[in-house]
């Protein structure tokens, strides 16, 4: 494990630093985010995962670096299909557009803290209790399963008992209020939809959270590694998001891609003891499936277009 006694709060304090610059520098004002501030937003998050990753293959050795990458790799294409589901809420709750940004800033803040919390104790817990490692394996290779059968379920977001318990409360408002979560009304305080929506966001992110926390504790036995893993990835889905939101729809092999990479890293879990699947190899096996998956999508697509004028 990477140990230095300034390594937790140093890094704590660096991601503190982005986010704090992100929302209050270069988006300190509301305004509807366009493709290319999307685009240049997610190539600056992924430039600094991939500076960190070469940090830590140069400190920490190659196993850690290809385990960073690994972790960051899964929790960025498990992200994927939670673009599409946060879509689906900003539609239902028709979420202004120049609101969103700021909701996914904060459900991602509130992701970050919850990952925090899980992922030391859970690192330690699976360290010191083999039969949990095997139980998180074969749930992985569960919800793999789950999820390739699954198809192309449609979710409803207002069917959730939180945001049902949260509009019988009377104390949420019928009208957006700019990008306001909570506001004063004759000395009460009442929540706005956009509160509504950010809870159904941070409750999405955990139910998220119950497949990608096990995939990245499978992939190394260091929590900062598995943390920091996360919390790059994390970082740069509200501007992904505004890329990919419109398109998830064509990728029509991810789903597949997805549940296999569940499936693989539940069985390395589930074989640890008995077949040591090196990290390079795991991150090799990884991005082939999710590249191919990606790939194998477009070219459909493509197909279909082709077809389509033919």
């Amino acid at each position: 494990m990477i140990h230095h006694e300034w390594l937790w709060p140093g890094f704590l304090a660096f991601v503190a630093a982005i986010l704090f610059f992100d929302l209050f520098v270069l988006h300190r004002k509301d305004h509807v985010i366009s493709k290319r501030e999307a685009l240049i937003t997610v190539g600056g998050y992924v430039t600094l995962a991939m500076l960190f990753a070469a940090g830590v293959f140069y400190f920490a050795g190659r196993t850690r670096g290809a385990e960073f990458l690994t972790g960051y790799l899964v929790e960025q294409a498990l992200s994927l299909d939670n673009i599409f589901v946060i879509a689906l809420i900003f539609s239902y709750f028709r979420v202004p557009p120049e609101a969103q940004y700021r909701v996914l800033f904060y459900g991602i803040v509130g992701a970050i803290v919850m990952r925090l919390s899980l992922i030391v104790p859970g690192v330690k817990i699976v360290d010191q209790f083999a039969v949990v490692g095997m139980a998180l394996g074969a749930l992985l290779v569960f919800s793999g399963y789950k999820m390739m059968m699954a198809g192309d379920e449609m979710i409803d977001p207002g069917d959730s008992r939180i945001v049902r318990w949260l509009q019988k409360t009377g104390r949420v408002t019928n009208e957006y209020e700019g990008s306001k979560f909570l506001v004063v009304r004759q000395g009460l305080l009442y929540m706005t939809p956009l509160f509504v929506v950010l809870v159904t966001v941070e409750f999405t992110d955990l139910v998220f959270a119950i497949d990608s926390i096990p995939a990245v504790l499978a992939i190394s036995n260091d929590p900062f590694i598995v943390f920091s893993s996360n919390v790059f990835a994390i970082m740069g889905l509200r501007a992904l998001f505004f890329v990919l939101s419109g398109m998830m729809r064509d990728f029509h092999h991810l789903k597949t891609g997805l549940s296999l990479v569940l499936m693989f890293i539940g069985a390395k879990m589930l074989l640890a003891h008995f077949i040591k699947i090196p990290s390079t190899i795991a991150l090799l096996v990884t991005a082939l499936i999710i590249f191919g998956s990606v790939i194998a999508s477009i070219l459909t697509r493509e197909k279909e277009q082709g077809d389509e004028r033919g």
